[in-house]
């Protein structure tokens, strides 16, 4: 499992008044599930909110507060043998870590697939950028951002990173 030394970046995205802002989170929460909810809850904003984050070129995980709890997709859920994020993100969704077995497998995805669909980013459509196993995680959280309406800003705050 990982141990504090995660690659990759966390970013918080807001929807606000019609207009996006987003910002980096800190780079310790890449391994802080519940970290990344928090301070996702933190955000002051009257509209959505909601978290990209790309961990080691090898997944990403995407999370939007709820009352409750929070709405999940974590890209690969083999990750979660290796990663506690991932493992976390499979233990509040209620399912069941893979076994190495499964490693012989292709990569598959859990949690809410539409989770951005009032965004334009339908289940069909997060289901394209997933299978595109050619593609790096921030690669694809790109064309999630750039479908959803905040590419460019995205875009500029990770190249920063």
């Amino acid at each position: 499992m990982t141990s504090g030394n995660t690659e990759g970046f966390a970013v918080a995205v807001v929807h606000e008044d019609g207009k996006w802002k987003c910002s980096l989170l800190a780079a310790e929460l890449l391994d802080d599930l519940d970290g990344v909810i928090t301070a996702l809850r933190r955000v002051a904003a009257t509209g959505a909110v909601f978290g990209l984050l790309a961990v080691d070129d090898e997944f990403f995980v995407i999370v939007r507060p709820v009352p409750g709890g929070a709405s999940l997709v974590l890209s690969d859920a083999t990750a979660a043998l290796d990663y506690d994020i991932a493992a976390d993100v499979l233990d509040l969704l209620h399912l069941p870590t893979p076994d190495e077995d499964d490693l012989d497998e292709d990569p598959w995805p859990e949690g809410d697939l539409a989770l951005l669909a009032d965004f334009g980013m339908s289940e069909q459509e997060m289901h394209v950028v997933i299978d595109e196993d050619d593609l790096y995680p921030d690669e694809q959280l790109t064309m999630i951002a750039q479908r959803c309406g905040f590419g460019d800003q995205f875009a500029r705050l990770v190249e920063k990173s």
